[in-house]
């Protein structure tokens, strides 16, 4: 089970939002390149960035902070970057930077068309983010919800190629309430590639539930605001999951 901490980009700073909402962010830091040591440090195998501006923007805006990352991190883990990606040429340029995969949402949704292109031009570097309320799949920064069932997009994209799903319980994102995870192994049991859950995240039961569930194709988890806040020790929780693992 990979844990993998979240690095959202907001105006070049480190925050948190509660349900994908722009104006109750939370800073917890001022220097995206030392909250990267610090979650490599603790034994992070992946980080996780959002540029929320970029989200919201359709465009990418945090560059220079992803760069920073980059660079603090080089080769030793990879990097995975959504928010904004709405094109080739962007797809491109994070890759040569020395992202390793990139996060497509909202243009999937909404371009399905260009999500294969990306999934051909770039193969093996291509995740899906699918964001639901409900089982419907959002986009826009989640401000609009869609009529699309998450399964059913999951099948599609899966089709085309991309490596693995982010799957988002926006209801639950930012507000340790517990991941969802009747709706997370539902998806990964409808697809054959990896699921990594993301949103509501809350202590080490949760890991342990995860774990549990290992075998559906539910590979990793997006830890958020519990790592932030302390409410979860993320390099205590990477030795349980480690644990877990060894044991079966």
């Amino acid at each position: 089970m990979l844990l993998i901490p979240a690095i959202d980009l907001k105006d070049g700073k480190c925050v948190r939002l509660q349900q994908g909402d722009m104006n109750a962010a939370t800073t917890f830091g001022d220097d995206p390149a030392a909250m990267a040591r610090r979650w490599l440090d603790a034994g992070a195998r992946r980080l996780h960035l959002v540029d929320l501006n970029g989200a919201f923007a359709g465009r990418p805006v945090n560059e220079g902070a992803v760069k920073s990352i980059l660079r603090a991190v080089g080769d030793r883990i990879p990097v995975q970057l959504g928010g904004g990606i709405r094109d080739l040429d962007t797809i491109e340029r994070y890759l040569d930077d020395g992202v390793r995969y990139v996060v497509i949402g909202t243009a999937a949704v909404k371009n399905p068309g260009f999500l294969k292109d990306a999934c051909s031009a770039f193969g093996g570097h291509v995740l899906v983010g699918l964001d639901a309320r409900d089982g419907k799949v959002a986009t826009d920064g989640w401000s609009k919800l869609t009529g699309h069932e998450v399964a059913d997009l999951a099948r599609k994209f899966e089709d085309y190629g991309v490596e693995a799903v982010i799957y988002t319980d926006i209801g639950r994102d930012g507000m340790l309430t517990g991941i969802n995870l009747e709706a997370t192994v539902r998806l990964a049991q409808a697809i054959s590639i990896p699921v990594i859950a993301s949103g509501g995240l809350a202590g080490i039961a949760d890991i342990e539930a995860l774990c549990a569930v290992e075998g559906d194709g539910v590979a990793g988890v997006i830890c958020g605001r519990s790592v932030y806040s302390g409410q979860l020790d993320f390099a205590a929780a990477q030795r349980r999951a480690d644990e877990l693992d060894g044991a079966r």
